[in-house]
């Protein structure tokens, strides 16, 4: 049988592929377009796109386990097509944020909760990964500024969070698709250690070897920021975290390594991993 991983070009989803391959299995990866590159070397890639219901029923055909990202505008299509052809369980990368006690007034949280809840009425066996704070978003919230100014802006440089590594993500979800006791389980996973913004910019500054500097910008410039690479409710969603999150620890994880065997990446290990994105 094939386990179908759906965004394998994706941050999470090339580690998910290339861990399934790793341990034995046979693996089709997904991509909108597959001729862009970017997947482990031996994986067999197909066209599909979940925006399109009718690309599914032959990336689904013969696989009996699926990891899967999706949009509350995407399952319900993905769930009928995974039933038709037999898949039996489903690793969902899903978001921590649906457990925070905001989750009711979060749009985030809302639409992670929205797919969560079309898979567990599904009938399939699943597994929900919850992470926290990406440690990627650091390249969508900080890269281009780094790039051209060596600055960062922020409005709460001592908000705290743990940031978490795609490969923290993808070996649990890798884990959950290859041994048995994880049918019907959620896993919150947080990075392995609480960090303020400003201290996470060092760490770049330090993978580059030259300083960044930090910037301290009202909410307002933040929002306006914002504005330009997110919808209102997301940004709005994120300047709230970071609020309240303003000199406050952030919840640190054990469940990758109890889980997996090992220990989690730290921020530092991601960047290493990454500095090149920020050149």
């Amino acid at each position: 049988m094939v386990t179908v991983v759906f965004g394998a070009r994706g941050n999470v989803g090339r580690n998910v592929a290339a861990g399934l391959l790793a341990a034995g299995e046979k693996v089709r990866g997904t991509s909108r377009t597959p001729a862009a590159g970017g997947f482990p070397s031996t994986l067999d890639v197909v066209p599909a796109d979940l925006e399109r219901p009718e690309t599914l029923p032959p990336v689904l055909a013969g696989a009996d386990k699926v990891f899967l990202y999706a949009k509350p505008e995407e399952i319900d299509a993905f769930v009928a097509a995974a039933r038709t052809a037999g898949v039996r369980q489903v690793v969902l990368l899903s978001s921590v944020s649906v457990v925070m006690g905001t989750a009711e007034q979060n749009p985030i949280a809302r639409m992670h909760r929205t797919v969560e809840l079309a898979i567990e009425r599904s009938g399939l066996d699943w597994t929900f990964v919850r992470p926290g704070m990406f440690a990627t978003n650091a390249l969508w919230w900080w890269g281009e500024s780094i790039r051209s100014e060596g600055v960062v802006r922020l409005p709460y440089p001592d908000a705290q969070n743990a940031p978490v590594h795609e490969k923290d993500m993808a070996a649990l979800a890798v884990t959950a698709l290859t041994e048995p006791g994880h049918s019907q389980q959620a896993y919150t996973v947080h990075g392995a250690e609480s960090l303020t913004l400003r201290r996470q910019v060092e760490h770049i500054g330090e993978a580059l070897g030259r300083p960044v500097r930090v910037e301290t910008v009202s909410v307002e410039q933040a929002r306006e920021e914002f504005a330009k690479k997110a919808p209102a409710s997301v940004a709005e969603a994120l300047l709230g975290m970071w609020a309240a999150a303003d000199g406050v620890p952030a919840p640190v994880s054990v469940i990758v390594e109890r889980i997996t065997g090992r220990p989690a990446h730290t921020f530092a290990q991601w960047v290493a991993d990454h500095a090149d994105d920020f050149r």
